[in-house]
């Protein structure tokens, strides 16, 4: 899927979108803080939409999982939640 992305600085987050039940289903709006994409791409000096967009599997599957869960509360990533998409890529 397309990772539909934009940084968001006053929240120092990224914000995305998920479709739950696919594209004809809900548009749920997660973040994943700044961290969390800095860690994933240590050596960024760019666009942490860019990062969003090459880890969006595994960030999608986690906010994913997120949401399941705890579907009326807000979607906010963090390095704990994604140290395991490095592993992944």
């Amino acid at each position: 899927m397309n990772c539909e992305a934009i940084h968001c600085t006053e929240t120092r987050t990224v914000r995305f979108a998920i479709y739950p039940d696919g594209l004809d289903g809900p548009r749920i709006i997660a973040h994943i803080s700044e961290a969390a994409l800095r860690g994933l791409s240590p050596t960024l000096d760019g666009d942490l939409t860019e990062t969003c967009e090459n880890y969006f599997d595994c960030i999608e599957a986690k906010a994913l999982e997120r949401y399941r869960a705890a579907p009326s509360a807000p979607i906010v990533l963090d390095a704990t939640d994604v140290s395991s998409c490095a592993l992944l890529h």
